[in-house]
């Protein structure tokens, strides 16, 4: 399925119904189809055509949604962009997809991108009526997605791994027309964009984009907003779970809400659903899969410490190392198959035939399914540090930290934290002879990367310990960690 009418299909079905909203205003069908027309015309007179790229570096809004609707409506692509990234990676993502437009709320310096602030979208234009593409194989979204290299990579996906996973949410979910999605979660990961947005849209429901999440507004905006579902990450469900004892909100719109991105504890599931009385849906997923892939069933047996069943349509399968099936019950790499799983990584050849090989994405995790066929992860990808939700690739930070001749060694590790799950600890050598603070190492990460990667403390050691084949030994550093647990 293409997305690209669908604004069509909600207008001619019913213009005045509600469609979505953010802190700034409401759109209803008719309303949302208009924002769409206008931003359409102001990208098409930007010279945005079928197989362009438009980047999109907002944070949550509607305009957001409205832009994506706006590439899609041209045949375009879109790559939403983190808005809290720090120009250079912003202008690498915008460099490797080829993007033609930037649309940002704020002054960015960038040659040979036409740059947009989202206040153009909705300026009167002449509004020719433009109709929508409808090949499902046209490119819709690019995301990118930190890699083990520490460059990230532009996964492509489809409108049809789009409209397929959209299906199978609604699916699982049985979602109708009467369901509500307040959205808290970052639309420039597919878990916002699918699961937040598209997925009510399409099923005739309404959308509540929230901007930024606080605790201490969160239960306000339920109440306020009637909505039938949410999705967080563990760190949220924490600081709810933490509220103090006299919060008491009305929750009973609240069908279920959805946790992803890092591991819940049973103890936070049981301690938020017991104070809230919401069930918590586990489940798993990665943007080469286009969102999820499995979920412990909302009216069906949730199984706590899995994170359940395939989702309808896809097919789960953990194989040993030469990629050969494992014995029922035992472990092995999590490998997914599915209409939803991307067509590549863009201008990466190889890195993409070796993560869909023999037509299943590898995902580099390792789990089992138990009797039942629900997933439990064992393990997942080798370094990944997940905190509060956000993938930090060591390799990443260790390639800003290399830049400092003063540096001969570096290595990044993920710390235990009470709140975020996990935080990144920085490890270094020196070359011989020199001197180097860590309040310098620091400065020169900050101006480099994101504040979510920046690591939270760092070490200067004389050596990194090393294992028996000569490589920095991690497990070793970890371990010497407070709090470490084997």
């Amino acid at each position: 399925m293409n997305l690209s009418s669908l604004p069509d299909l909600r207008a001619a079905q019913n213009p005045t119904a509600p469609c979505i909203c953010d802190d700034a205003g409401d759109l209803n069908n008719a309303q949302f189809l208009q924002a769409v027309h206008r931003a359409a015309a102001t990208l098409q007179a930007s010279g945005i055509a079928v197989g362009d790229v438009v980047a999109v570096m907002l944070p949550n809004t509607s305009s957001l949604v409205v832009s994506l609707f706006a590439a899609w409506r041209l045949g375009a692509t879109a790559t939403p962009i983190n808005p809290s990234l720090a120009d250079a990676e912003a202008v690498f993502q915008i460099q490797d997809a080829r993007a033609k437009v930037l649309i940002i709320d704020r002054p960015i310096d960038l040659d040979a991108v036409t740059v947009i602030s989202p206040t153009a979208l909705t300026s009167p234009v002449s509004v020719t009526v433009i109709d929508p593409p409808q090949g499902d194989d046209l490119l819709a979204l690019l995301i990118y997605t930190s890699g083990t290299t520490g460059r990230p990579k532009g996964v492509m996906l489809d409108h049809a791994n789009i409209g397929a996973m959209c299906q199978m949410v609604i699916d699982a979910f049985t979602m109708t027309g009467a369901d509500h999605s307040l959205l808290i979660l970052p639309l420039f990961h597919v878990n916002g964009i699918i699961l937040g947005a598209l997925s009510p849209l399409l099923a005739g429901g309404r959308a509540t984009i929230a901007g930024r999440f606080s605790p201490k507004t969160f239960f306000d905006r339920i109440e306020q907003s009637g909505a039938t579902y949410f999705s967080a990450v563990p760190t949220i469900y924490t600081m709810l779970a933490d509220m103090p004892a006299e919060v008491r909100p009305a929750t009973s719109s609240v069908r279920f809400a959805v946790c992803g991105a890092a591991p819940a504890s049973v103890e936070l599931l049981e301690k938020f659903e017991t104070r809230y009385a919401i069930p918590i849906v586990e489940g798993y997923g990665l943007s080469e899969g286009a969102c999820a892939s499995t979920v412990n069933p909302p009216t069906g047996i949730r199984k706590p410490g899995t994170v359940g069943l395939p989702l309808p349509g896809q097919r789960i399968r953990i194989a040993g190392p030469n990629g050969s099936p494992v014995a029922a019950g035992q472990t092995g790499e999590v490998l997914i198959a599915g209409p939803n799983v991307m067509r590549g990584y863009l201008n990466r050849p190889e890195e993409t035939a070796k993560t869909l090989d023999g037509g299943w994405l590898h995902t580099g995790d390792i789990g089992r399914l138990d009797e039942d066929g629900y997933l439990v992860l064992v393990d997942r990808a080798k370094d990944m540090i997940i905190r509060g939700g956000e993938n930090i690739y060591p390799k990443e930070i260790e390639n800003v930290v290399y830049q400092l001749p003063e540096v001969a060694e570096a290595a990044v590790v993920g710390r235990a934290d009470p709140v975020y799950g996990e935080e990144p600890v920085l490890f270094v050598s020196l070359n011989s002879g020199a001197t180097l603070r860590p309040d310098r190492i620091h400065a020169h990460t900050r101006h480099q990367l994101s504040k979510y990667k920046l690591p939270v403390d760092i070490t200067v050691l004389d050596e990194l310990p090393r294992n028996a084949i000569g490589k920095i030994d991690k497990p070793a550093l970890r371990a010497s960690l407070p709090g470490h647990h084997a």
